[in-house]
Parts: structure tokens; sequence; C-alpha cells
């Protein structure tokens, strides 16, 4: 059948798609900027329609002649998402029952059967769960806890936690029974909600086979990478405020995604049912925890991570697309651009250019990025340690440390955007020309101030453009021609 993907550039949706075209579906991609999923693997095999959950006007074609539609659109990072998310909900319901849709498919969380005092996050969650069963339009609301899979935001703050830490002090939510799932299970599991006989109207709780303690996932995950025995001092006042400051120091993952996952698993979150796995048509082996993150290490360490918590971008985001020439804003436009041409052919010059960032660096001053990547962590942003899913190559929109892909044209161009806590707007564009025997090695850095506090953040920096900007340019076009 046409099943319609809302959230296709997302960590869940960008995995379940080339799953759905396996199972023999006809799949259409629900994409605010299509060009997002340019750089898919499956990208030639879908049909994507430009439009978003929150506008109604564009929802009519992306429903047309589609029988399910898989809700993957969460607003977690974003100020006020619970509001933001029933709005999106209630429009997609909407929309798909005047399109005459057959089923709603919804992958929601895990809670406890008592719903008072739920966090922000799982009370979220569980409202959109709910707006789809109220809706006209039969759901399978599908209700999974900690996702273990590379490239997770829930394992990135489980790996980097136990990694770095031998000893950690932590909060009374370390004690909490939770099941973890394994990625590929959650996928399996939404593949099947697709074509479920009759017409469930109903939720499924989906888990391992394996009811732990996050301390336990923590001790696990150490077993498996052969790390030492991981020691836990448990500290009942600490805050999930003060874990979350702390998570964001630690991990990559930052405040905003870190404080209401955290907040989250002070729930314990157990299956009360298994009734899904009964509506099957063949047998489900659930993947053991440990095996899940025997997985999602073999992923990382081989370069294969499908898929990113960092990739998903919400509505109105710093680094939605803009117009290549930022001066369109109005205001004061700041730039130091740098050239140089070098006798390496222009391959080997992108090559340099397309692996910057995550392990490569920045090619200049070390010390001073990684300053600004902490005060940047500190002040609640995502700092350096977003790192890049992929050692060599890049993808439109995807993540890269504070900078996100705005546009890449592969072998000449790449414009990243700054998602850092700044007073303004800021781009950093590399370019690669050829030219005779060599290449012309172009560099531009632009940003656009906001108030009196921006243009003192840009005079503040200048002094040191020489050693960051020009540093950069030097090392890059060395580094090629070694």
């Amino acid at each position: 059948m046409r099943v319609l993907v809302a959230g296709a550039t997302g960590y869940v949706g960008s995995r379940l798609v080339p799953r759905l075209l396996a199972a023999g579906h006809t799949v259409r991609c629900l994409a605010r900027d299509p060009g997002k999923l340019r750089d898919q693997p499956w990208a030639g095999d879908v049909e994507v329609v430009r439009g978003d959950v929150l506008d109604r006007a564009s929802l009519d074609p992306a429903m047309a002649g589609a029988g399910v539609v898989h809700y993957l659109v969460h607003s977690l990072a974003s100020r006020g998402f619970a509001v933001t998310d029933r709005r999106a909900a209630s429009q997609v319901a909407a929309a798909a029952a005047d399109a005459g849709v057959g089923r709603i498919v919804y992958l929601g969380g895990l809670h406890p059967p008592d719903t008072a005092g739920l966090s922000d996050h799982l009370a979220s969650r569980t409202e959109v769960g709910r707006v789809f069963l109220d809706a006209p339009v039969p759901a399978v609301v599908l209700q999974a806890g900690v996702i273990i899979g590379s490239g997770s935001a829930s394992f990135e703050m489980l790996r980097y936690l136990t990694e770095r830490l031998p000893v950690s002090v932590t909060p009374r939510w370390v004690h909490t029974r939770t099941q973890p799932i394994a990625i590929r299970d959650v996928l399996t599991y939404l593949v099947a909600a697709t074509s479920l006989p009759g017409e469930p109207n109903r939720t499924f709780d989906v888990g391992g086979p394996d009811v732990l303690t996050y301390g336990d996932m923590m001790r696990g995950y150490a077993r498996v990478a052969g790390l030492p025995r991981r020691l836990i001092v448990p500290v009942p006042l600490l805050t999930p405020r003060l874990s979350g400051q702390w998570v964001n120091l630690v991990t990559p993952v930052p405040r905003s995604i870190a404080m209401p996952l955290i907040e989250s698993l002070e729930h314990e979150a157990i299956c009360t049912e298994d009734d899904l796995r009964t509506l099957l048509p063949g047998p489900v082996d659930p993947t053991p925890y440990e095996r899940a993150v025997e997985l999602a290490l073999a992923r990382i360490r081989d370069a294969e991570v499908e898929s990113h918590w960092s990739a998903a971008t919400p509505a109105g985001a710093p680094s939605d697309p803009l117009p290549s020439d930022p001066s369109w804003s109005g205001g004061s436009v700041r730039t130091d651009e740098r050239s140089a041409w070098c006798a390496v052919p222009p391959e080997r010059l992108w090559r340099v250019v397309e692996g910057i960032g995550g392990r490569n660096g920045w090619y200049s001053f070390p010390l001073a990025w990684a300053v600004r990547g902490w005060a940047d962590r500190l002040a609640g942003g995502v700092g350096l340690r977003r790192g890049r899913r992929d050692p060599a190559r890049l993808h439109l929109g995807e993540a890269l440390d504070w900078w996100r892909v705005e546009a890449i044209e592969r072998g000449r161009l790449l414009r990243l955007r700054a998602e850092m806590q700044v007073p303004g707007s800021a781009w950093l564009e590399l370019s690669v020309e050829p030219d005779g025997d060599g290449a012309v090695y172009r560099q531009r850095a632009v940003f656009v101030p906001r108030g009196l506090a921006g243009q003192l953040y840009w005079w503040a920096l200048w002094p040191f453009h020489g050693v960051i900007f020009g540093g950069m340019a030097r090392n890059i076009i060395r580094t090629a021609s070694r």
C-alpha cells in the first residue's frame, strides 16, 4: 500500500523508510525541506512531498491516496513542545480523516498505568497518542521505552556516561526499572503495524526481553564494551535539573534534550502487555539488551551509523535553510573572507574540506575551539561534541559539531550554519574551484549580529580572526598538500 512517513528525516523515520520499501510498500515522505533527503540511499525509491505537520494546507496533497500514515514527529528540543506537538497531531489526524486514510501509526513512550504526574516529555507523548486514538481514523500507538541503537539520544547519553565516568554520582532515577528495546525491534514492530489485520484502535506496549535499572544498563554496557566495572554512587538529592546539566557537560546530548529524557527516567517504564507479538504473522525474538549494545557499538566502530539523533531539527530552528547570502536580513553583515591557490588536485582538497570537524578538528587553534565549545555547553548549547556521523562524507541537513550542513555541492561547496549560543546568526562557507594544475580554496565566515550584544561579540573576536580563520585556511591547504 502507499505509506506516508512524517518525520523521515529523523532518527527512527530515516531507518523506517527502507524497511517499508523492503516490505513491498510504496513510500511517500513528508518533509519541510525535501533537500535533506537528497543524500539518503533510498531517495530515488520514494516520493518526497514538501509539507509541514503544522501547515494544514500542505497536508492535503501529502495524504492523497495514502493508506497508512506513520507519524514520527516530535518537538522535544523546542520551547513549548507539548503545545506544538498537540497542534501538529490534531492537524494530521484531521487531514488523514478528510483524505480517507485507513490507519495512523504513532511511536509514543512507555509509561506507568497511572499517568498522573508524568514528566512533560512523557505526558506530551501520551497526549499525542490520545489525540490519534480519539480521531476518526483508527490508530496503532506503539509505546516504547529507552531505545538502544547507534546514534539514538538515549544510547549516546548512556554510552558517554559509562565510558567517561568510572565512578558515577547518580540521582534516584538510576534505580528506576525500565525495559529497553533495540532499534531493530522498534522498526520491526512499526513495519508490522502498517498491515495489522482488522482496524485496531489502541496502544501496544513494546519492549525488549530484559527489565533493568539504568544502573544495570550502565554496568551491562561496560561489560560489552570491555570496560572495568563501573561504580555507581547514589545521591538522592541530585535533582533532574542538576542531572541534565551534568549530562550536558559529559555527553554530546545538549541540556534541551537531556532534561526531558532524564525527567522521563524517573517513571518506571515496564510493558504491561505483549499483545502486538500475538498479532504478527511470524515469530519475533526480541533482542536482549547486551546484544543490542553489541550491535550498536559495531555500527559505530565500522562507521555505519544509519541515522543520528542530531539530524532532526524542529520547525523554526536556527539551521532552517536560508539564502546563500544572508545580506537579505537588512542589517549589518560582518564577513571574514580568505582564498589561496594550492598545487593539489581539486578532489584531494575537497576530501579535506568534507572531512572537517569531528575527530579531524577545525584546523586552527584547537584550544580556542575547545574553550568555545565548553562555554557553549555551559550556556545550554550543543557544544562541539556532536561530532559527525561519517568520518568522510557529509549530508545535507546533518549536524557537524556545533554547525549544521545547510548546503553541500559535493566537490565544490560546503556551507555550515551555526547552532551555538551566539547573539546573531553565523555561517561558515568553504569552496573549492579547479584552477590550472591546482585548485583555489575559498573560505568565508559570515556573521549577522543581533543588537548591541552581537556587535560587541564580533569585535571582541576580531583580533583573533587571523589566528582562527587564517590558520584554518593555511592548515586545510597544508593538509591537502601532504
